[in-house]
């Protein structure tokens, strides 16, 4: 796991909008979606759209165009694999 996924997922323990992990953390937009796009994958991260309550299935396609659109949460298996560390 590299820094910017773990202090991503420090970030995540909450549904926490785009907006707000971009203002927490000192990535570019081109980083924070790669690394957030890598954890999605990972399946540690899953998005939600278009509000905080409603899971968004992930599509490889739309994601690097609407990343800053979405809000985040770690999954479980995020959360285990982030404190293990």
């Amino acid at each position: 796991m590299s820094n910017n996924e773990f202090d991503i997922l420090d970030e995540l323990y909450f549904v926490t909008s785009y907006p707000n992990l971009k203002s927490t953390l000192s990535l570019t937009d081109q980083e924070l979606c790669a690394a957030l796009q890598s954890l999605i994958r990972q399946g540690y991260v899953k998005i939600f759209y278009p509000d905080p309550d409603t899971e968004h299935e992930y599509d490889e396609k739309a994601f690097g165009k609407h990343c800053h659109e979405y809000s985040f949460l770690a999954t479980k298996a995020g959360l285990v694999v982030h404190n293990s560390i």
